[in-house]
């Protein structure tokens, strides 16, 4: 019964990311008539927010409340800050608003995940099967937000089709949010500790980086992260713009891609080595910024985006998962919790506040009189993994 309520939890935490985060950009480009650095700041605000989580989780949360209760406490504050999303009318109010919510959302991921560690015995065979429905969660909000022909039958409500119902995405993301803080009641209780867990600062594992080869690959991931922010910032503006119907809804394939993927890390990793899998998510980041700086709406060049949205099951997987056994072998037991902490903080906290940011100005910059030059927006990001690939092949050594 409790990993039927734990699968509930991961489903739904991840369904109220995708279902507001995706079509955010949009929304600001749209309704508020936003300009690029107006909406790469406003998801480096919550990129920022993966920065200041650990502290949230490690010193106050686990410290003095029970896991499942702070949870549901931070998702319907969540939820509320959503609904009141649609009521703003500036881009700096909006980012205000999404950096207050991002403080809240972000400790939740952390949360979940303790919540489940606390509660399975074999963590490694069950622990891969609730997150699934964490990805299952997002697949499921971008078919509803968005709009597809599925074996000959239309699916979704296409949200973003139009400025009406675009506000509708956040509905739904607040609607979620409010349940799962309801349903958060109802976990397993996980008590606090009692004492801070400084390993959710990773500051241990700063030893790591004496290590040349992992730093390296601690610098190469942090770079990557740049062009991963163009694309969450603004893969969903781009196919809306050159006209893709349901972009939201294709985009998914992505999440399907990460999701079968993800199978084959664990095999490839002993067979090909950390270098060679490294080497191919990073390609892939080029290829697929490629395919969308060439892509576009006819029949001769359409499959260069959808191959852009597939591509990135091989973009994060190889690159980010592998990043994470990476970590994990190099740390060892003592701090291994340290080591992930420090990669996820790097990662998706410096990382990608630095890429949003930057993507906003690259996006401005290329933009004339409201039209964006998109062809030469997406080589930027194709640029930056194809210097990261050199930098990686040329310097990263692994032991054997």
């Amino acid at each position: 019964m409790n990993n039927i309520k734990l699968s509930i939890m991961m489903f739904l935490q991840y369904f109220i990311w995708g279902a507001w985060y995706v079509t955010a950009a949009t929304y600001m480009s749209k309704i508020l008539n936003s300009s690029g650095a107006e909406i790469g700041n406003t998801y480096s605000a919550f990129a920022f927010a993966a920065i200041i989580s650990p502290f949230f989780v490690g010193a106050i949360a686990d410290r003095y409340f029970s896991a499942q209760k702070a949870m549901g406490a931070l998702h319907l504050i969540g939820g509320l800050l959503l609904l009141y999303l649609t009521q703003v009318s500036s881009s700096f109010l909006f980012l205000i608003i999404v950096l207050f919510y991002s403080l809240m959302y972000m400790p939740t991921v952390a949360l979940s995940n303790n919540i489940v560690f606390a509660n399975v015995s074999d963590t490694g065979k069950v622990f891969p099967i609730i997150r699934f429905f964490g990805t299952f969660g997002w697949i499921i909000a971008g078919l509803v937000i968005g709009s597809n022909i599925i074996f000959g039958q239309k699916f979704g409500l296409g949200l973003e089709a139009n400025n009406t119902t675009l506000p509708y995405t956040f509905y739904i993301a607040s609607g979620a949010s409010i349940l799962l803080g309801v349903f958060s009641f109802t976990l397993p209780d996980v008590p606090p500790k009692g004492k801070t867990d400084s390993s959710s600062f990773g500051l241990e594992a700063l030893v790591l980086l004496k290590d040349k080869s992992y730093l390296i690959f601690f610098i190469s991931a942090v770079l990557i992260c740049i062009p991963l922010s163009f694309y969450y910032s603004f893969a969903n503006v781009f196919l809306n713009d050159i006209g893709m119907e349901g972009a939201a809804g294709k985009m998914i394939l992505g999440q399907v891609s990460e999701a079968i993927f993800i199978l084959s890390i664990p095999l490839l990793y002993y067979r090909l080595g950390v270098k060679n899998i490294l080497i191919i998510g990073i390609a892939a980041w080029a290829l697929r910024f490629f395919f969308f700086s060439n892509g576009d709406m006819s029949d001769d060049y359409y499959w260069m985006l959808m191959a852009g949205i597939v591509l990135h099951g091989i973009c994060y997987d190889f690159f980010f998962v592998t990043g994470y056994m990476y970590t994990e072998n190099k740390a060892g037991e003592k701090i291994k919790n340290a080591a992930q902490g420090l990669f996820t903080v790097a990662t998706y906290g410096i990382g990608m506040t630095i890429g949003s940011w930057f993507s906003g100005i690259i996006t401005d910059s290329y933009t004339v009189d409201g039209i964006k030059n998109w062809a030469e927006i997406w080589m930027i990001p194709a640029y930056i993994s194809g210097a990261v690939l050199l930098f990686l092949m040329i310097f990263f050594k692994e032991k054997k």
